[in-house]
């Protein structure tokens, strides 16, 4: 992490409307987390409750004259809104105070862009950050000669935000150039991997609720887990063994958050078509979350926006051990575990494959003594249930579940 000094100094504001006061103070919360999370230290808040925001200034005249003086008391050099504000507002905002001023937008984009690993995802992200900037170039004035360093403006190799608008189309148009070429061969690997019959299972989820740990002990990896929001954000796909034999992959992709920015959505398309041809969609949830309706809602709302709310899906609670008092889960079908807990993944296996058998077929087959390797390939493709041999007629019955429409059960 950074050194105290080298934090940058944020004072975050809110705007109560329609939110309950849980509601309002957990946003508020989780805005100071990612502050945090994109390496600045809240040194202030200032909230305000009223029926809808100023639509110059977002907290009206008062108010933006005590954020001043707030600001100024307290040295900050940067002042975060938890309201998306459109040009016009950082305009009349800007023209008040000496300070930095972004949105909790800005800010997503930016952790992203500090925890993008792979070119694909680098070339997402500036995408979005582009995407995002470019309606809000006219009229920004002092606020973009501001926007020269620190949360809210970092890119792959701190690339420095051209102001003209046209240079910016043809970067995104570059970009999206780019993207293609590693969405083509994204979709090759997709179609390898169908061909070969093996279930796919995606991970979503809200951030932080243990999505990479999961991945880890079931596909018995060591992928980047830590306890902080969007420590994943590139896709990966791992193969692993159902205890019945079956053969899965499981991929882990970027966690959902509520006020995910749309470009996020747009950019990250090529990388949620990952999970969007997928046979069954793991949902994590952090049984321990103290806001987990909240999240619940968040990620059930952008399946349906990204039309992924018909693919089947099973609801992992994570976190047991960290749950206090009495938990009753709200969505099924669903398994609560702790992933830390061997037993548990044990039953995670279990309820894994009792939710395939639900999408699939029984069928029951003869198959000649001589034919071992059609044993084995039943195994890796199909749930096996039962399997018996009859030394008078030398052949194996074998009972089990299979995809619809499989060779193994026309």
């Amino acid at each position: 992490m950074l050194n105290e000094e080298h934090y940058e100094k944020v004072v975050v504001v809110g705007i109560q409307t329609t939110e309950t006061d849980s509601q309002f103070r957990y946003s508020l919360e989780e805005l100071k987390q990612l502050v945090e999370n994109a390496g600045g230290k809240v040194v202030g808040e200032l909230t305000q409750k009223r029926e809808r925001q100023d639509a110059k200034t977002v907290v009206g005249k008062g108010k933006l004259n005590e954020l001043k003086h707030l600001s100024e008391e307290l040295d900050a050099t940067t002042i975060v809104f938890n309201q998306e504000l459109s040009p016009r507002n950082v305009r009349n905002i800007q023209e008040e105070l000496e300070a930095k001023v972004i949105d909790r937008i800005q800010v997503i984009l930016d952790i992203f862009a500090l925890r993008a690993q792979s070119k694909e995802g680098r070339l997402q992200v500036q995408l979005a950050q582009l995407s995002y900037l470019l309606p809000r170039l006219a009229g920004q004035g002092v606020n973009m000669s501001r926007l020269g360093a620190g949360i809210g403006t970092r890119g792959p190799g701190e690339t420095k935000l051209e102001t003209d608008r046209r240079h910016i189309q043809k970067q995104m148009t570059d970009i999206r150039h780019e993207l293609k070429k590693t969405e083509a061969h994204r979709e090759r690997s997709r179609e390898q991997r169908k061909q070969s019959n093996v279930f796919q299972i995606g991970l979503i989820g809200y951030t932080n609720a243990g999505k990479s740990t999961i991945l880890n002990v079931t596909t018995e990896t060591e992928t980047f887990e830590k306890n902080q929001l969007f420590a994943t954000l590139d896709p990966l796909t791992r193969q692993f063994e159902l205890p019945s034999g079956l053969q899965a992959t499981m991929t882990d992709t970027v966690g959902f958050i509520q006020d995910l920015p749309t470009q996020l959505i747009e950019a990250f398309q090529s990388t949620l078509e990952e999970s969007r041809t997928v046979d069954l969609l793991l949902h994590v949830v952090d049984a321990s979350e103290e806001n987990i309706a909240g999240h619940e809602e968040t990620v059930l709302e952008l399946l349906k926006e990204l039309n992924m709310d018909k693919i089947p899906r099973l609801t992992v609670y994570n976190k047991k051990d960290l749950v206090k008092g009495n938990f009753q889960p709200s969505l099924y079908p669903n398994v609560v575990i702790s992933a830390r807990d061997e037993s548990d993944v044990k039953r995670l296996f279990e309820a894994i494959e009792e939710n395939i058998k639900e999408e699939m077929v029984p069928y029951t087959l003869e198959i000649e003594s001589a034919r071992g390797d059609l044993l084995i390939q039943l195994r890796n493709e199909t749930i096996v249930e039962r399997q018996l041999f009859d030394e008078e007629k030398q052949v194996y019955f074998v009972e089990g579940y299979a995809r619809k429409n499989s060779r193994w059960n026309r």
